[in-house]
Formats: structure tokens, sequence, C-alpha cells
């Protein structure tokens, strides 16, 4: 498994000459509604298994969650279920709103 820094996924979003990866949010709703990353698609953690045909399974996947640590488990849960990109948000959202978007709501 990859993992990524906030900083270091924002620029690989920003950067035009690189294909966007999907952005795989697997927090609850409630936390989803509070903040997430522009573009992110919500697929709640334990609703992975049951939805893994709405994922490609050659497409970089970023796993987002509100540490790292539930992202982590699905990203290793992709990789054991034939998906070889799977990147982890190394410190999750909250990460991401302390050193990419200072003005995202932390919780």
């Amino acid at each position: 498994m990859q993992h990524l820094t906030a900083p270091e996924l924002a620029a690989w979003i920003a950067d035009p000459d690189r294909p966007t990866p999907f952005l795989l949010d697997v927090r609850e709703p409630w936390e989803y509604q509070t903040c997430h990353i522009a573009d992110a698609q919500l697929i709640p953690m334990q609703t992975i298994p049951a939805r893994l045909n709405e994922l490609e399974e050659d497409q970089q996947i970023v796993c987002i969650c509100h540490h790292g640590a539930r992202s982590m488990s699905v990203a290793a849960f992709l990789e054991r279920n034939n998906f070889p990109n799977v990147i982890n948000l190394t410190g999750g959202i909250h990460a991401w709103a302390q050193q990419v978007d200072s003005t995202m709501p932390v919780y």
C-alpha cells in the first residue's frame, strides 16, 4: 500500500498533467457533511464490501478518513480484493485541514 501526505495529494490534484485519482471517502455521512475534499466520493467503510462494483480496479484510488486508520483498513481490504493502485491519505481529512485548507472545519 502506498501512502500520501495531504500536501502531496493537493499537488497531485492540482497537476493538470496527472489524471486525478478517485478520492474515496470512507467516513460516515455526518463526517462527510461536516467537511470533505472537493470531488471526494462517499462510500462509508462498512458499505465497501457490498459496493466494490462501484470502483474501477485499475484506477488510482486514494482512501480518506478522519485520521488515516479507517482508510488504511479499507485500502488493505481493496488490495486483498485485486485493487493494485490503492493509496492511503496519511493523517486523513484532519491533516488536509491543517496542512492544505485552513478554512476547512475540523472535528
